[in-house]
């Protein structure tokens, strides 16, 4: 058991889950500025380099498939650090066009029987321009716009918000990623509908054509959708000519939990991610891959901890994994172990990559 979870982790989740976060987010962005302090993050938790592991994706080379996952750097404050930490890609955001201050407190919760988390942050951030000004200086790291819509901004004017996103972060990041998944901004999922959401994918796609280089534009999905909606869900992605889907958001659902009910009742609202959607996200990433065929580039996310987790997204169809709740549960050195693990089973035979970009 590593330092991490024998004494650090214990400490920590004896402490409300915001306030840590903020802390070790603090940290993280002293570091930022500091190129000395990252060689030597860097030098403890970065990842031996594993050439069977990289990929070529959108004519950028991703070292290794374990990305972060939005919700982390929200303001694009700590990618360059975390990027030290061995993530081959951070996905900041979700960022509005305004500022704001999201629901109230408390609005993270730790479920620790389950290795999981409850959250209702409601897109607080500080605006996508102060994004996008920390994001100039971003060098060859690789990085994804997630955007939304701000939480006063009705669901008919929602087009503009994603646009003003958009334009705003054009220039420095990789890919962008829609937003319409959220659970805890309320009306957000109702963009997911084939109508709403035919509309916005359409107008942000005619703004990124307008580009002498467009950007790739992918579309980050819920995991509580039935087959039906699913399906629409990939005529409208086909149609809109996207380059690919995350898989998946957190999820409303309660099932299947350790976690006692009296507590669970006590946090109320909020997506739940970490291993309890570890099974249905893969689920979603299997089919989304059978409809979209090999050429969509699919980020599997949902309750990956370790390489195990990470090949299972993988061989169930995606190119691309990302962490969020893992990585609160197994600490700094995380990337470094399932990259390990990850080379290993491929080397040994035990798996096999197949729908690895080169």
């Amino acid at each position: 058991m590593s330092l991490y979870h024998r004494i650090v982790a214990p400490i920590l989740f004896q402490q409300d889950a915001e306030k840590v976060h903020h802390r070790v987010a603090g940290l993280m962005e002293r570091a930022e500025g500091n190129a000395p302090l990252r060689r030597l993050i860097r030098s403890v938790y970065g990842p031996t380099e594993y050439a069977g592991l990289s990929q070529t994706i959108w004519g950028r080379k991703f070292d290794h498939p374990v990305g972060l996952a939005a919700g982390f750097d929200k303001d694009a404050k700590a990618y360059k650090t975390l990027s030290c930490m061995g993530f081959s890609f951070v996905e900041i955001g979700t960022v509005t066009p305004r500022a704001q201050a999201g629901n109230p407190k408390p609005r993270l919760f730790r479920l620790k029987e389950d290795k999981a988390l409850i959250n209702r942050m409601g897109f607080n951030n500080e605006g996508v321009e102060a994004a996008a000004q920390r994001l100039r200086s971003r060098g060859d790291h690789l990085v994804g716009g997630n955007i939304g819509k701000n939480k006063l901004t009705p669901n008919d004017q929602a087009i503009d918000d994603y646009l003003a996103g958009f334009d705003q972060l054009f220039d420095h990041v990789d890919y962008f990623t829609v937003n319409v998944s959220s659970p805890n901004t309320p009306g957000l999922r109702e963009l997911q509908g084939r109508e709403p959401l035919t509309r916005l994918l359409e107008s942000l796609q005619e703004r990124n054509r307008s580009r002498t280089r467009p950007k790739p534009v992918l579309l980050k999905i819920a995991p509580d959708l039935e087959e039906e909606a699913l399906l629409e869900i990939v005529e409208v992605i086909r149609d809109a000519e996207l380059d690919g889907v995350v898989a998946t958001n957190t999820t409303t659902g309660r099932s299947g939990l350790s976690t006692s009910s009296e507590q669970i009742q006590q946090i109320g609202a909020g997506g739940l991610s970490g291993d309890p959607v570890r099974n249905r996200s893969t689920e979603v990433v299997g089919f989304l891959r059978r409809q979209l065929g090999q050429e969509a580039i699919i980020i599997g996310v949902g309750g990956v901890r370790n390489g195990r987790d990470a090949i299972e997204k993988i061989v169930a169809g995606a190119n691309l994994v990302q962490v969020y709740t893992g990585f609160v549960y197994e600490g700094p050195a995380m990337v470094r172990r399932m990259l390990s693990e990850m080379d290993h089973g491929l080397k040994s035979g035990h798996w096999t990559w197949p729908h690895r970009r080169i």
